[in-house]
């Protein structure tokens, strides 16, 4: 049986989960300052600008100019993200149930029936 997957926010890919995760941590910050938070190998300087280009158009990252210089700073919180994420993740996968969630992960991560209990009440208290 196919399985229709539902309308979602859009995701970030790989390049563009490194280069939001420099700007939750640093908040406001030039391609300069990007680049010196991403590990090796380094993408070009103009690659990195590109991505930040599409983190704008797809509404993560706005900026401020100052003359030729653009200051990028997230519009969307990791925390909003990663809900927003979870949520469709939990939605596509498990068909919104958490205790499908933790059971998969209970399967596959080994993970202990004292933690998947904390989970439970952390998920049921968040709802």
């Amino acid at each position: 049986m196919v399985e229709v997957v539902k309308n979602r926010p859009q995701e970030l890919t790989r390049a563009e989960l490194e280069i939001m995760r420099v700007l939750w941590d640093k908040g406001a910050v030039v391609v300069h300052d990007i680049l010196d938070e991403i590990p090796e190998p380094k993408p070009a300087y103009n690659t990195v600008s590109t991505i930040v280009r599409i983190l704008e158009k797809k509404g993560f990252v706005s900026h401020k100019a100052y003359g030729k210089t653009y200051e990028y700073f997230p519009l969307v919180s990791k925390d909003d993200y990663a809900s927003r994420y979870m949520d469709t993740v939990l939605d596509n996968f498990f068909g919104g149930s958490l205790s499908r969630l933790v059971s998969f992960f209970s399967q596959n991560k080994n993970i202990s029936v004292e933690e998947a209990d904390a989970i439970l009440r952390m998920l049921r208290e968040r709802k």
